[in-house]
């Protein structure tokens, strides 16, 4: 097979982005990047990234211009418009979107890039930025075979499992209900220590039960003992949990089914935002509950679950 030469532009180097990033260029992948924080792209330029001019300028020189931002509102801002990069980018380009985004905002994206010539890659992701790192993300990709067999040397480089969803617009849909099931299953069991730690339950005890029975979960393992020693460092922060299920709970609503719980575990998140944790991964939840309970879930020095 022939190496693949694409040229690789690559906008957003946070925790999902940045990781991605780094295994393109430790795999030997030339990459163009663009943050909005200049200390964060000096640090990939250090590991041999290039830069461009300016937005446009990644965006021209890209055969495969790939987003992993915040938000839809982010990728429509930078994407969309006379100014925006897709009016910068050579038919027969591929904008490849990571971000997580809502349906309707795929929809927007596509039919604008196919009025460009530019085939719309639809590939948000699934697990953490440790994965990142790892490079053992999953990508769930909607769209045409073609296109995906086209990017499959790309995803190599830094994915685990590659998923064909269905048609663009299936995989958003789809990561949006699994982001809902795994944000609300957070909400369930920071309430649920919280409450144990008011009523001086033995917290260790707790995980371990949960954890050997129903209760267990991906997102219990990954964050249940964090929670308890107080870990709560940058990951998958409150405020893109909040943002995920905001978009998942309009999505329901438009589809014309009921949301009451997911307008619950929207206003739970959004609250621990108010509360100032939005930074926080999105484990700090907890601290919405401990806030109206007044006692702080914490392991004793010494205790370990299991």
């Amino acid at each position: 097979m022939a190496e693949d030469r694409r040229r690789i532009g690559f906008v957003g180097l946070g925790g999902m982005g940045g990781g991605l990033v780094r295994n393109l260029l430790r795999k030997g992948r030339q990459v163009t990047v663009a943050d909005r924080r200049a200390d964060v792209v000096a640090q990939h330029v250090a590991l041999g990234a290039g830069t461009a001019p300016s937005l446009a300028a990644l965006a021209a020189e890209a055969d495969i211009l790939a987003l992993c931002v915040n938000t839809a509102e982010d990728v429509e801002a930078l994407s969309l418009g006379p100014d925006g990069l897709l009016a910068a980018m050579a038919p027969g380009s591929i904008l490849l979107d990571h971000t997580t985004t809502n349906p309707e905002a795929v929809r927007r994206m596509s039919e604008a890039a196919a009025a460009r010539g530019v085939a719309y890659a639809e590939a948000p992701m699934t697990r953490t930025p440790v994965h990142a790192e790892q490079g053992c993300v999953n990508v769930l990709f909607g769209g045409e075979a073609a296109l995906l067999d086209s990017l499959r040397p790309v995803f190599a480089l830094y994915a685990e499992n590659v998923f064909h969803i269905g048609p663009t617009g299936h995989a958003i849909r789809l990561k949006l209900i699994h982001n809902y099931i795994a944000f609300a299953n957070v909400a369930a069991w920071a309430e649920g220590f919280a409450l144990a730690a008011k009523d001086g339950l033995d917290l260790g005890r707790a995980v371990e039960i949960i954890s050997a029975a129903g209760g267990r979960s991906g997102m219990l393992d990954l964050y249940g003992l964090k929670t308890l020693a107080r870990d709560f460092a940058p990951g998958i922060s409150i405020g893109l949990a909040r943002k995920d299920v905001k978009y998942y709970a309009r999505w329901l609503e438009s589809a014309g089914l009921p949301g009451f719980m997911a307008d619950t575990i929207h206003q739970t998140y959004a609250m621990a935002e108010t509360l100032g944790f939005a930074e926080e991964n999105c484990a700090a939840v907890i601290k919405a509950y401990e806030h109206f309970t007044g006692v702080e879930a914490r392991l004793p020095a010494n205790n370990k679950a299991g």
